[in-house]
């Protein structure tokens, strides 16, 4: 491997890089294995060489590399035997009025962004739509906690007001003031909106919401983490 090779695999540690470029990275055998079970297209992959013997890449490029420079290429605090540039997918708008359409409007915290993509692909979401100022889902730490979930889900940054407004769907919100979502019916179809961990969702799509719902609370914690709201109502809908 070149200096210039390894120069361009550390730059994805950079947001402009995950930005920019038409691939991103991704780490770990848990991550390759769903990556070759699914439809993306991965560029290179570069591993060590036990993993190379033990799994079958067909005719993807490939390199070797040894435990002295996978840690060099590697963005997580212990490399982990293999790491692969893929492709992005282009994203094109789905038929909303056809199922449930998850709305993240300013999910910050990487973590939360991930661990929201592998709930909504655990209850059959194959659509997130996310506000502009939403972490995005090609940081490395998103890719990460989604478990390779992000190969399965879409997720599209829009103006999530406009496309909300333009569409007559039922539109559910999690809402201090909204019903509690064990009376509430959760609509079948239309939007589902998850606000910003500490300033909850913006007031202009507050205004749009259909279907204000809320989760009792019946402990002393003083908030729920937005993943984990996302799973409850999303656990209530399958229910129905």
């Amino acid at each position: 491997m070149d200096k210039n090779e390894l120069k361009y695999i550390q730059s994805f540690a950079q947001k402009k890089h995950w930005i920019q470029e038409s691939v991103y990275l991704i780490e770990g055998p848990k991550l390759l294995e769903e990556a070759l079970k699914s439809n993306i297209e991965i560029k290179k992959i570069y591993a060590t060489r036990d993993w190379l013997g033990s799994n079958d890449i067909g005719d993807i490029e490939f390199e070797e590399v040894d435990d002295i420079m996978l840690p060099r290429l590697s963005q997580l605090q212990t490399a982990n035997q293999v790491l692969a540039l893929v492709y992005k997918k282009e994203i094109t708008s789905a038929d909303y009025s056809k199922q449930l359409t998850l709305v993240l409007d300013g999910i910050q915290d990487p973590g939360n962004l991930g661990t929201i993509i592998r709930t909504a692909d655990w209850f059959g979401i194959h659509h997130i739509i996310v506000s502009e100022d939403t972490a995005s889902v090609y940081n490395p730490k998103v890719i990460q906690s989604t478990m390779g979930s992000c190969f399965r889900v879409r997720v599209q940054v829009v103006n999530i007001e406009q496309v909300i407004a333009q569409h007559k769907l039922p539109i559910i919100g999690t809402l201090l003031s909204g019903n509690s979502i064990y009376e509430q019916v959760i609509p079948v179809n239309g939007f589902l909106v998850i606000g910003n961990e500490s300033k909850g969702i913006r007031p202009g799509i507050q205004s749009l919401i259909t279907h204000p719902v809320s989760i009792p609370k019946f402990g002393k914690a003083e908030s729920l983490n937005a993943a984990v709201a996302t799973g409850i109502v999303l656990s209530k809908w399958k229910m129905q």
